[in-house]
């Protein structure tokens, strides 16, 4: 286990069971990328699991948004998959760079495992699997979004494996989030099984790179508006890079003010006061009460949140392991996705020195 330097807080339709070609040596066409026959089948190929080259994977080497071909109604859970896929293309993005800028002598420098390296690889061709299966979750209606530009705040090995810790973690919430927006059946069910391959990518990284218990709670936490956190994820994207044709991301998105814990916060235990900081400071009516809403497993407490020196305290009745997502909110329990006026916050409990590093 190691110690990180300097840590910034930032914040991923089962495929069709139709035989394809192998995957292709050179980008495709958007007119291939648009046949759930072309390229290999996730679940069905090894290139989704076991690549094992720095080359990206079909279609992370492909570029471009991919056009409707048809111009009927679109499906019920195209914006749910199209929200989700421009998650996963700075997701994908995110280990692409990773892989490729570093090797394993970067991680066994750190003392840690020598299979760190490889286990990135198989992360990065999940991640590439994940996005042939919303590629092909969306109707022939709508455009399927395509790769824009990206910047990640790591400088090293070090702060590539905190960063790539809480976006996990982060995966894992709007995930389970997005199943509340899933229309049909089978998209809710496709989304349960993406987070629980995100869980297994975490589960990794609570133990080989920070050797931490990783084990939490009887369930992890559940944040209903998974467009809130996806919101977040816009900061990697370079301005003016993404294809015209891709659609808004996230659709809808509320813009709403982010904070983070005080840099002098000691800690982030259950009980511990905290005062937080606004990068854009909300407006707070004088006739109104505002509220820290935790949420934490399947339920959210609320607690008084001071708008004029902003603080607030951490529930003393959590247990300290999963993570804890806050927003701020002028209801208790933040009951509608318009009545949180700042956040998502999100705070790994475990391990507490990262999770206090990544939350300040």
């Amino acid at each position: 286990m190691f110690q990180s330097k300097q840590l910034l807080l930032l914040l991923s339709g089962l495929a069709l069971c139709q035989h394809a070609s192998s995957a292709p040596a050179v980008s495709p066409q958007s007119s291939q990328i648009a046949n759930p026959n072309y390229g290999p089948i996730p679940g069905e190929s090894p290139v989704y699991s076991t690549t094992y080259t720095v080359e990206p994977p079909f279609p992370g080497n492909t570029t471009g948004a991919v056009l409707n071909t048809t111009s009927g109604p679109p499906g019920p859970d195209d914006v749910l998959f199209q929200n989700i896929l421009g998650a996963e293309w700075i997701i994908f993005s995110f280990y692409q760079q990773g892989i490729t800028k570093f090797n394993e002598s970067s991680f066994t420098a750190l003392g840690l495992p020598n299979t760190t390296y490889t286990r990135l690889l198989q992360i990065r061709d999940n991640e590439a699997g994940h996005l042939r299966i919303f590629q092909d979750s969306i109707s022939p209606s709508s455009v399927k979004p395509g790769p824009c530009k990206y910047e990640y705040p790591f400088t090293d090995a070090e702060s590539f494996l905190a960063l790539q810790t809480i976006i996990e973690v982060a995966s894992m919430a709007f995930v389970s989030g997005m199943e509340y927006q899933a229309m049909d059946p089978a998209a809710a069910s496709a989304l349960v099984a993406i987070g629980e391959t995100e869980t297994r990518h975490n589960t990794w990284s609570l133990i080989d790179v920070w050797n931490a218990n990783p084990f939490s709670g009887p369930v992890d936490t559940i944040y209903p508006y998974a467009n809130q956190i996806l919101e977040f994820t816009r900061s990697f994207i370079v301005a003016g890079s993404c294809p015209p044709e891709n659609p808004v991301y996230p659709d809808p998105a509320q813009q709403l003010a982010t904070f983070e814990l005080a840099s002098n916060t000691s800690s982030i235990a259950p009980g511990s006061h905290v005062t937080v900081t606004f990068e854009t400071q909300p407006e707070f009516a004088d006739s109104k009460d505002y509220y820290a809403v935790f949420f934490h497993g399947m339920y959210n407490t609320s607690m008084p949140f001071d708008t004029k020196t902003n603080t607030t305290t951490i529930p003393a009745a959590f247990d300290p392991t999963g993570i804890i997502i806050t927003v701020i909110a002028d209801a208790e329990g933040a009951p509608t996705d318009t009545s949180v006026v700042a956040g998502p916050l999100i705070v790994l409990e475990n391990p507490a020195t990262v999770g206090l590093a990544l939350a300040t």
